[in-house]
């Protein structure tokens, strides 16, 4: 996670003297003047510790503050003492602090009662960090060629999104305002070769036309997992036959696409002249192009919440809106993957019905004498 660098000796508080950072540089800045000068204010903080600090040299001195106890107020005003110990406790862990650089903070504080606030900035600010990381995270997890079955770890990176997201929300509350600015989509990496995904969805087409019975297995495929607008709209084309009880084969897909306004002259010669024998069921293409989806589906949807955790514009509360509108996305292609790889459901009457004995029939009438079969 990138971090504002600590300031040199050479800084001597002065506004023209710092670094042009962002505000939440300040409010850290702030936060630890306040309590260098009132160390009593540590104690009604809440939400945030070292780890919440852009700035590895301001957690550690927060840390050491929070360690320490909180020295009398009288005397902390008339001696550097407990302000010595903080720097020794904090050189611990920032061995480039000076004591110079404490009393910058001091004069960096505008109002110390003002330190709940300033503690809410950094807050806020830690949450966007830790919600851009994750969603880093699972669109480099998306786009990893190294895994070879990257759907699970996509699911738990996922998840841990998920997470992140619902205590975010827990900790701010909601507050009108429009949901935050929807970035562009960004473009798709080749996750394993687009021409091997066109080849797959050209089989899949092929072979449900050849073997129309298998459309109806496979209602979790939708015409948005095609890597291909032509293979979309002729996905489109045998779900709309199929749905009306209509005879499918190539030429009435042909026909139905035709209608649909598609170039017919373009479509894939795989359609008309039937799928190889060795190709496979189309249940199976279908099931290669919605891993494809789901794939290309959370890597959108991680750059899509990294876009709205880069954006200063956007509060926590939209953050919130914006990755759960996001994360909902990726819930659907991942249900629907669910359906698609679990086994068929048997339910208690099928069961039932499949352990019962068979029913005796009517007597033949050319047997009258004909023994009923036994139980």
């Amino acid at each position: 996670m990138p971090t504002t660098p600590a300031p040199g000796p050479r800084m001597n508080g002065g506004h023209d003297a710092l670094p042009l950072a962002q505000p939440v540089y300040y409010a850290e800045r702030a936060l630890l003047g306040a309590l260098l000068l009132e160390p009593h204010r540590h104690a009604g903080l809440t939400g945030i510790d070292a780890g919440s600090f852009s700035n590895a040299a301001h957690g550690a001195v927060f840390t050491a503050i929070g360690n320490l106890p909180v020295p009398d107020p009288v005397q902390h005003a008339q001696a550097t003492t407990w302000l010595n110990e903080v720097l020794d406790a904090a050189r611990e862990q920032a061995r480039g602090l000076t004591s110079p650089y404490l009393h910058t903070l001091i004069r960096a504080c505008p109002q110390p009662r003002h330190a709940a606030a300033y503690a809410r900035i950094i807050e806020a600010d830690h949450a966007r960090r830790t919600l851009h990381g994750r969603a880093q995270r699972l669109a480099q997890t998306a786009t990893d060629p190294a895994l070879p079955h990257p759907l699970p770890a996509v699911f738990a990176e996922a998840d841990a999104l998920t997470k992140v997201v619902e205590g975010l929300a827990a900790r701010f509350p909601p507050h009108p305002g429009a949901p935050p600015r929807t970035p562009a989509p960004p473009p798709h990496p080749d996750l394993d070769g687009r021409d091997e995904a066109l080849d797959e969805e050209r089989l899949l087409l092929a072979s449900a036309t050849a073997h129309p019975a298998e459309i109806e297995r496979m209602r979790w495929l939708t015409d948005r997992d095609f890597s291909d607008a032509l293979h979309a709209g002729l996905w489109t084309c045998l779900t709309s036959l199929n749905r009306r009880g209509a005879p499918i084969d190539p030429v009435t897909v042909l026909w139905e696409a035709q209608q649909r306004g598609l170039a017919t002259e373009v479509v894939p010669a795989e359609l008309l002249d039937g799928p190889p024998a060795a190709a496979g069921s189309a249940v199976y293409w279908g099931e290669r192009v919605l891993h494809r989806a789901v794939l290309a589906t959370a890597y959108e949807v991680g750059c899509r919440i990294e876009a709205f955790a880069s954006d200063p514009v956007s509060t926590p509360y939209q953050l919130v809106l914006g990755s759960r509108r996001a994360l909902a996305d990726l819930h659907a292609v991942r249900t629907r993957w669910n359906h698609a790889t679990s086994p068929p459901r048997v339910t208690k009457r099928a069961r039932t019905r499949s352990s019962a004995p068979p029913r005796a029939g009517p007597p033949h009438p050319a047997a009258p004498s004909a023994s009923r079969p036994s139980r």
